[in-house]
C-alpha cells in the first residue's frame, strides 16, 4: 500500500522498486492511496504498471495519518506494507520478510534496517545494527519504546496484527504516529529483525513538517507519543523507560537546533532547543543545550558578518 501526496517526483520510484520484485496479481495487492494531491496521479500509475497497480483517492486531502488508515483499512492481503511514495525498497524484501513471517506464525511483524536517501536517491546514512543476525528480538519493546527506531518502509505488519490492536492513532497529527504504532505492536507481539538493508527511507524532505519544526511543535507531538507509549510499559519500567525516552528525544532536538541554525532558520532552532528543555531538565539535557545555545549564538554572529 503507497500513501501518496503530490509524490509525482518519487512516485514512479517507488512502484518500480515494488514491481522489480512483483510476485503476482494473485499474491500481492499493489495501490497508490493518493490523499486528494493537486495533480491526480492516475495517468502516471497506469503509464507505470499498465494496470497491475490500481489507485485510490481521498477527495479531498485528510492528512497522512488518516491516509495510513486507509491503506490499513483496504488492504486485502494477511500483510501489509507500508510504502511511503518518496520511499522504495531493494531487491529481496518482500521474499525476506515474508519467508520470516511464514516461519514465525507468532510474531506480529518484521522490519529489517533502512538506508537513508536525500531527495536525489543518494545514500546518507544506515539505521542503527539491532542485532547481528536475523531472528526475534529480544526486549524489543522497551528498546523501541525509548525512540523511533525504524522508518515505515523497511517494516511488513500483520493485517490481522492491526485488525486487532486498531489503527494509527489519530490524536497524534504529524509526527510520531508510526512511532506509537511501532510500540504498540511490540507490547502485544514478538517482533522479527533482518539485519540486512532492504528498504530505502528519504530524508531531507520536511514539507510536512516544517511548520512543526518552526514552532517546536514537532517535539510536543514526541512528548505526546511518550506519555501514550508509557501506558503500554510494565509498571515496574515505565518511569525509567519514560525518562531515558525523554531524554533521547531531548538530545535530539538540541542536536537539531544547531543544524536548523547552520541553515538559517535560527527562529526554528530556538524553538527546538527550548522544547529540549521542556523534555528534559536533566543536568545533563541543560548542559547540551547551553553548548548548543553558544553553537547557534556563534552562527547566527558569523551569519551577520557575512551579509
Amino acid at each position: 500500500m503507497i500513501p501518496s501526496y503530490n509524490a509525482d517526483r518519487h512516485l514512479s520510484e517507488a512502484i518500480r522498486s515494488v514491481l522489480a520484485q512483483d510476485p503476482g496479481f494473485d499474491v500481492m495487492q499493489i495501490e497508490v492511496v493518493d490523499d486528494g494531491s493537486a495533480i491526480d496521479p492516475t495517468p502516471l500509475v497506469r503509464r507505470l504498471s499498465d494496470g497491475r497497480v490500481t489507485v485510490h483517492r481521498h477527495s479531498v486531502n485528510r492528512g497522512h495519518v488518516a491516509t495510513f488508515n486507509t491503506c490499513i483499512e483496504r488492504a486485502r492481503g494477511e500483510l501489509v506494507h507500508l510504502l511511503h511514495a518518496d520511499d522504495a525498497v531493494r531487491p529481496g524484501f518482500y521474499e525476506r520478510l515474508g519467508a520470516a513471517l511464514d516461519a514465525h506464525p507468532d510474531a506480529g511483524a518484521a522490519f529489517c534496517r533502512y538506508i537513508a536517501i536525500d531527495s536525489d536517491g543518494n545514500w546518507t546514512g544506515i539505521a542503527a545494527l539491532e542485532e547481528p543476525r536475523a531472528g526475534i528480538l529480544a526486549g524489543w519493546h522497551e528498546r523501541i519504546a525509548t525512540g523511533q527506531r525504524l522508518q515505515p518502509p523497511c517494516i511488513v505488519v500483520r493485517k490481522r496484527v492491526y485488525d486487532a490492536i486498531g489503527g494509527f492513532d489519530t490524536r497524534i497529527r504529524s509526527y510520531g504516529e508510526d512511532w506509537e504504532m511501532w510500540t504498540r505492536i511490540a507490547a502485544s507481539y514478538r517482533v522479527w529483525y533482518e539485519p540486512e538493508p532492504l528498504a530505502l527511507y528519504r530524508v531531507g524532505n520536511e514539507s510536512l513538517s516544517s511548520g512543526a519544526l518552526r514552532s517546536g511543535d514537532n517535539v510536543r507531538q514526541l512528548l505526546q507519543v511518550i506519555d501514550i507509549n508509557r501506558q503500554a510499559l510494565p509498571a515496574a519500567r515505565a518511569d525509567e523507560v519514560t525518562a531515558r525516552a525523554r531524554r533521547i528525544t531531548a538530545s535530539t532536538a538540541a542536536r537539531r537546533s544547531v543544524r536548523l541554525a547552520r541553515a538559517g532558520e535560527g527562529r526554528a532552532a530556538l524553538a527546538q532547543l527550548a522544547w529540549s528543555l521542556r523534555a528534559d531538565a536533566s543536568l545533563r539535557t541543560v548542559a547540551r543545550a547551553v553548548v548548543a545555545a553558544g553553537k547557534i549564538g556563534w552562527l547566527r554572529f558569523e551569519s551577520s558578518r557575512t551579509r
